[in-house]
């Protein structure tokens, strides 16, 4: 079975992200780290896992992009498509997901850190949850091991604390339901009463108060939605770390720095 991958690499409307400004790009995107444009490392690193077929690229100004030297070789071979972004995220996704076949992974163009194997495991975890929709976590503990000083908020659960790694499974059409979990803007650390809007008041205070494991809340929101949400916790910290901001930008080439040091 092969797996279709969604990149998203939207931006704002109307809106210059300082990340693209300071590198004179259109769009973040496009913004060089190590040298390598963020976008054509996770294409990269897609291609490179053998369990996806078709890439899509989902960008409000494909041109930029197009032009990148693993994008163009993927579309000359007819791997790789470009797909409008639309308005908001959850429209976007229904964009990239038009006509393309199940299951579908879906990746930001930011997630520089997160490698071909990254994605194979998130994809083999998935399919044998039989999940019809999952999202990827890192442990807070392995996050805090790659970025000692990053992130301070997680989702917390009985079982421990996690992050998001902004990955994402749909193993049906019918799946995409829950991209309107999205609707709203997701970050539900930030903004918690999201949760009651996407998940309802239960489970809003089921997450509040820690009350169940990841797996018994996940299992409540999947009642909800009427088809199996899995949380698939990644091996590697890093994966939920992404170029969000110049902090964040500069822990990137930091980890990427000493990876490819090691390779070399």
């Amino acid at each position: 079975m092969k797996v279709t991958a969604l990149i998203m690499a939207g931006k704002r409307s109307g809106v210059l992200d300082p990340l693209a400004a300071n590198a004179g790009v259109a769009q973040k995107c496009v913004v060089p780290v190590r040298g390598v444009p963020m976008v054509e490392r996770v294409v990269r690193e897609v291609a490179g896992c053998d369990r996806i077929g078709e890439i899509r690229i989902v960008a409000h100004e494909p041109d930029e992009i197009e032009q990148l030297p693993t994008v163009a070789k993927l579309i000359a071979e007819g791997r790789l498509v470009m797909r409008p972004g639309a308005f908001n995220l959850v429209d976007s996704v229904f964009s990239g997901a038009d006509d393309a076949l199940f299951p579908i992974m879906i990746t930001t163009a930011d997630n520089c850190l997160v490698t071909s194997d990254g994605y194979a495991e998130f994809i083999d975890k998935a399919l044998a949850a039989e999940a019809g929709a999952a999202a990827a976590l890192a442990r807070k503990e392995d996050v805090r091991a790659a970025d000692p000083e990053g992130q301070k908020k997680f989702y917390e659960f009985r079982d421990g604390g996690y992050s998001n790694c902004n990955t994402y499974w749909m193993g049906s059409r019918e799946a995409l339901s829950a991209a309107e979990i999205m609707r709203n803007g997701g970050q539900f650390v930030k903004f918690p009463k999201r949760i009651a809007q996407a998940f309802g008041i239960m489970n809003l205070i089921r997450f509040y108060f820690g009350w169940g494991t990841k797996e018994k809340i996940f299992e409540q929101v999947s009642k909800r939605f009427g088809f199996k949400m899995c949380p698939i916790v990644m091996s590697n910290g890093e994966f939920a770390i992404d170029v969000d901001n110049q902090r964040t930008f500069d822990v990137t080439e930091r980890l990427l720095a000493k990876k490819e040091g090691a390779a070399a």
